[in-house]
């Protein structure tokens, strides 16, 4: 019985026609397994992720498997991105018992579905140590066959064990100087010099880390973490993990000097990224950064956006090698040969001396991925632009990456600020309007008549699970870029409302802390609740800087008062774990600036001199700031109450905590003051 063919989820539409009897999650699964008494196999993956292919090719596509699971398993598929809930409580457990974990996920559950046996990936055959698939499966159905009872107390001592684990003892207040000067010590420490970035192999970008010293340097003046955030940002923009053709960066590199990328391209990622190199742009004028910065949110637009105006969740990283075969990376990977194919004898032979394209090659079977070396200043720029022309006509013309369709509202929240902040800065009204586009998406489909999310949609059909922490953080932090750069007191409304429902449904008021989940969510085993950042910020320090932001625009004591609580636990880790907590760090460092208020005055945005004024606000790098832009005492922004024009001019005010200097109507005086301590 095919039950995924009426789910949202590409990830598990892709196994709809598996042998195997997929069920998705829900209490009926679970019911169906306590009715035959057998355990249930709980699979966790994602759309973009190779091994999870792997798998699925091996195993669920595999009859003779699919029989034997049938016969003695309830199996229960889930995407990752949609329930990222299920996914945290069950990595938790396979974390804690085998101290790693990853995707696929692979658990056996009782039907209570408390966890008792573990894994990631298994091979079909046993293999470097592993046991075979069809071995774990055997072994469990014997266990829960023959010693029920063992099973059954393992599983409840696996339970009580977690429910017993204290994610982090938070401080009673927010970072301050000293904090957050040792956080950036701990940074130092783990820098890759060489290489830019933390860390060895494998390499992610560390987008959060570098939000946190771009920002400390603004507030501070600190030149070693410009130095650090601008290497990094080089590095990785040069490296294989950035499509040098049609821009935007891949998931992570294999290695420590960002040459091999785990070719999957995450929406998430390059929302982060976007925004993070328009910010270094922002700080410097690098024209490599702008240049990535629009690259990649033309990426985003020109590959990401679906029909419906949002944001797609990623392409895979596997696609058709032109024999049949899905092969990782075929799509971007070039040998020599290929390179004189699409451009010619001399052309060829340019681009593969430009792009680091040998014989050998970088990745597998002598093919390349394409780098940019620090060589282009002896090329022609304008050869150099035909060619890169062409060989992206060519690549079109191979078999593409399939894309993951749902939308998810967290990530669509980062695009819709990195696509509202990069068509501001750079005079791309066309990148403004696709933040609108998708921001209205989120609006009239993912938002209730209750202000509450829902987690994704795919063809403009809301899914059926609830938005977590995350998503009603994201979201506001989108909607709040848009309402400081279009002058549209709306999206602070709407950003207002899903916070609400933060202070309501996910804080902790004992102790300031957030959860993960609704108070009103499904009961798992575990509510769960971690404030440390991964691959995107955790829902917790997304929140704390979305409640900063909103109240700086309306002087909320309730809102900041929350923030502060929620920074407790950034002054604890933050020593200790800087780069598992950058979102943290740049939250701080906001908090300790101000965060400054910035209002401007005018009589429209089409009005030059208030346009010019609100670019300047805009483009200042003092750390969080708010901007407030619209006609004297509009009511549309509570920092808007009470201004008035200076002289008939357009006026801009900087304040914190509602209380402001002297009033500027010049571009330049507006600029230093945002500049100065």
């Amino acid at each position: 019985m095919n039950r995924l063919a009426g789910v949202t989820s590409p990830y598990l539409l892709q196994h709809a026609d598996n042998p195997v009897d997929w069920w998705p999650w829900g209490p009926e699964a679970f019911a169906e397994a306590e009715r035959r008494g057998v355990p249930v196999l709980l699979s966790v993956g994602y759309s973009a992720c190779h091994w999870c292919h792997v798998m699925a090719h091996e195993s669920f596509e595999d009859r003779d498997t699919a029989d034997y699971l049938n016969e003695h398993f309830v199996s229960v598929k889930v995407d990752r991105e949609e329930r990222p809930d299920v996914d945290a409580v069950y990595m938790e457990a396979v974390q804690a018992a085998t101290g790693q974990g990853g995707w696929p996920m692979t658990v056996f559950l009782t039907p209570d579905a408390e966890p008792f046996y573990f894994g990631t990936y298994f091979p079909p055959v046993p293999r470097h140590g592993m046991p075979s698939f069809r071995q774990v499966l055997e072994g469990v159905q014997q266990a829960w066959s023959t010693r029920r009872d063992e099973v059954s107390e393992v599983a409840g001592k696996i339970v009580r064990d977690l429910a017993q684990r204290e994610i982090v003892r938070q401080a009673a207040e927010a970072p301050g100087e000293q904090e957050l000067a040792q956080a950036l010590l701990g940074l130092t420490r783990e820098y890759d010099a060489q290489r830019g970035g933390f860390g060895g192999a494998p390499k992610f970008p560390p987008s959060m880390a570098l939000e946190f010293l771009l920002r400390h340097h603004a507030r501070t003046g600190a030149e070693g973490a410009l130095q650090m955030a601008r290497d990094t940002c080089e590095r990785m923009a040069r490296g294989g993990l950035y499509d040098q053709l049609g821009g935007g960066f891949a998931r992570y590199s294999v290695d420590r000097d960002w040459v091999v990328p785990h070719f999957e391209k995450m929406l998430y990622d390059n929302a982060l990224l976007c925004r993070v190199y328009a910010h270094l742009w922002r700080a410097t004028g690098s024209d490599l950064a702008r240049r990535v910065a629009l690259e990649t949110a033309d990426f985003l637009v020109r590959e990401l956006r679906t029909e419906q105006g949002g944001f797609a969740s990623a392409l895979d990283a596997d696609s058709d090698d032109g024999t049949g075969r899905h092969v990782e990376g075929a799509y971007y990977v070039w040998t020599p040969g290929q390179l004189v194919a699409a451009l010619g004898e001399d052309d060829g032979r340019l681009a593969a001396q430009y792009f680091g394209v040998t014989d050998e090659g970088t990745f597998e079977h002598g093919r390349s991925v394409l780098q940019l070396p620090q060589t282009e200043g002896v090329f022609d720029a304008e050869k150099v632009a035909s060619v890169r022309e062409r060989l992206l006509s060519a690549r079109a013309r191979r078999p593409a990456p399939g894309r993951d369709d749902k939308v998810v509202a967290a990530w669509n929240g980062l695009a819709v600020a990195a696509l509202a902040e990069t068509g501001a800065y750079f005079g791309r009204p066309d990148l403004t309007e696709a933040a609108l586009g998708a921001a209205d998406l989120l609006v009239r489909v993912h938002l209730d008549e209750h202000g509450r999310l829902a987690r994704t949609s795919k063809d403009g059909r809301v899914g059926a699970n609830a938005g977590v922490l995350e998503d009603y953080a994201d979201v506001a932090e989108g909607f709040l870029s848009l309402a400081s750069v279009t002058g549209e007191g709306v999206w602070l409304d709407f950003a207002g409302l899903l916070l609400d429902h933060v202070l309501v449904r996910f804080a902790d008021p004992a102790t300031g802390g957030l959860y993960d989940t609704a108070s009103d969510a499904e009961q798992l085993i575990r509510r769960p609740q971690d404030p440390t950042d991964n691959a995107t910020p955790s829902g917790w320090t997304a929140a704390a800087g979305a409640l900063l932001s909103y109240a700086a625009h309306t002087g909320s004591a309730p809102h900041r008062a929350a923030a502060e609580r929620a920074l407790g636990v950034v002054k604890t880790l933050g020593p200790r774990v800087p780069r598992f907590i950058g979102w943290g760090l740049a939250v701080a460092e906001a908090l300790l600036d101000g965060p400054r208020e910035v209002a401007v005055a005018g009589p429209a945005l089409d009005d030059e001199r208030t346009a010019g004024l609100h670019r300047t606000a805009l483009l200042g790098v003092a750390p969080g700031a708010v901007v407030a832009c619209g006609t004297p005492g509009s009511d549309e922004f509570p920092l808007l109450a009470d201004r008035t024009l200076v002289d008939g001019a357009p006026t801009a005010y900087v304040c914190r905590g509602f209380v402001c200097d002297l009033p500027v109507t010049d571009p330049a005086a507006l600029r230093a003051r945002l500049a100065s301590p």
